[in-house]
């Protein structure tokens, strides 16, 4: 039995995931909820779950920064990655930041058992279809652009953010930083980048993958049946 973080943007889905553990015989239990990867890290701080069920792409702070941030201050607390991204860089971004497993939301509930199961244990795991992915996978698919692996955390944390369209202020407000500061973390991005305008920070915030694609107007994945 495990205590468990469920971390997810999208209501309807967090509600049947809760549905799904709530009703298995597994005995897990959730501790807690958050819809965003801020909002999470701090939870796992104060609820030290034994896994966080977190999704990649989401508002604040997305899965894979905040995975990063729960494998170093949280490392009691593994992370199983669900995610609709059936996309190699995606997988070993993730893999690459402390994730423990990588699972796709169209996998049956099943899989994400043994995903818990097998983490709690010590090993890590990938779905079926993860790892048909990565053997069978596009050529040009691989790892993160070494542009933004040569992003600090926070530089990265600022760029979703200036994708998902929020300003300087808001920005600064959120991560409790001062406006100016922020404004200098924008120009540094655009140094790092060679990009020349916010216009283009924020279009490779969104082609990189950084910014939550909802931010933009693209649906989710459908919540699983319960």
């Amino acid at each position: 039995m495990a205590s468990l973080l469920l971390v997810e943007d999208h209501t309807l889905f967090r509600a049947g995931i809760r549905a799904l553990v709530e009703r298995s015989a597994s005995g897990h239990r959730i501790v807690g909820e958050a819809a965003d990867g801020l909002t999470a890290t701090r939870l796992a701080r104060q609820l030290l779950p034994d896994i966080t069920l977190m999704d990649v792409t989401m508002p604040t702070l997305n899965g894979i920064e905040a995975a990063g941030l729960l494998s170093r201050e949280c490392p009691h607390t593994r992370v199983v990655i669900l995610s609709m991204h059936a996309d190699p860089a995606y997988i070993y971004a993730a893999l690459d930041a402390g994730a423990f497993a990588y699972v796709l939301k169209d996998a049956a509930f099943g899989e994400l058992e043994t995903a818990i199961r097998t983490v709690l244990a010590g090993q890590k795991y990938l779905s079926q279809g993860v790892r048909h992915l990565l053997h069978h996978g596009h050529p040009q698919s691989g790892r993160a652009s070494p542009l933004l692996a040569a992003l600090s955390m926070r530089e990265r944390q600022v760029l979703q953010l200036v994708g998902e369209a929020h300003s300087s202020a808001e920005i600064a407000a959120e991560l409790g930083l001062s406006v100016r500061t922020i404004e200098t973390y924008r120009q540094n991005l655009m140094d790092k980048l060679d990009l020349h305008s916010a216009a283009a920070l924020t279009a490779f915030a969104i082609q990189s993958g950084v910014a939550s694609p909802r931010s933009h107007g693209i649906a989710d994945a459908p919540p699983p049946t319960p």
